[in-house]
């Protein structure tokens, strides 16, 4: 896998005056998105409208949520996949650890999520996961409503494309061992219609931009990376 550096990845921040609907900035930034999902299917956003301090919690529950007993995690069940808990597996990564909380901006999910992992509960784990959740949906919302006016999509696609449950995914990728080289996740692309990562400053991430090139996406504190899903695709 060579990663290039010399590729400049979009980058786009998304101030409060822009993010008025039919506004002169709201256009602009609707021809960046599109542009940047057109070229490298993704692109790094600055969005200060979700706290560092939320962020940061979130990052903190996650480490006691992953010190869970593995009786407790093997509850996180799905039929669907990566929609449950996957542990380190030569099937998916001995480096990899993930849960699936769905329907994650309804609270009462995130609070039968908690009763799963901590059988009394866990109420600053249900309020932060909470808040976390909903802010990243209404954020993707915003985004997915830049490429409908971008492409003059309409109504009709609203419905598709913003309807929809917000499926949560808490994922720990351990270290290799020293001085050996292991991708913590094999390379693949994401079959919802939109994704956003938020990660916790750790230079893990790595994206396919173009021409089987690869890129090392380092977030600032207050970026996410939006990536476009396969049925937002076009061959």
């Amino acid at each position: 896998m060579g990663v290039n550096a010399e590729i400049e990845f979009p980058i786009i921040e998304f101030r409060s005056s822009d993010l008025h609907r039919g506004t002169d900035g709201w256009h602009h930034l609707c021809k960046r998105v599109r542009e940047a999902c057109e070229t490298f299917g993704c692109f790094e956003v600055v969005y200060e409208n979700i706290s560092p301090k939320v962020r940061e919690e979130t990052f903190g529950l996650m480490k006691e949520l992953v010190e869970v007993p593995v009786e407790r995690k093997q509850k996180n069940a799905s039929p669907m996949p990566y929609h449950g808990w996957v542990g380190p597996c030569d099937q998916v990564s001995l480096l990899y650890e993930g849960f699936g909380l769905g329907d994650a901006s309804n609270y009462d999910s995130v609070k039968s999520f908690a009763q799963l992992m901590w059988p009394d509960g866990h109420l600053r784990f249900c309020n932060t996961i909470h808040t976390m959740a909903t802010q990243i949906e209404e954020l993707n919302k915003l985004i997915c409503l830049m490429l409908i006016d971008s492409y003059g999509l309409g109504e009709k696609w609203e419905s598709v494309m913003i309807n929809y449950k917000t499926l949560v995914r808490f994922m720990k990728y351990m270290a290799p061992p020293p001085r050996e080289y292991e991708r913590g996740l094999f390379a693949h692309t994401d079959k919802p219609v939109s994704t956003i990562i938020c990660d916790d400053q750790v230079s893990g991430l790595e994206i396919e931009v173009k021409d089987g090139q690869w890129m090392k996406l380092s977030l600032s504190p207050s970026s996410f990376c939006f990536v476009v899903g396969d049925p937002l695709k076009v061959c």
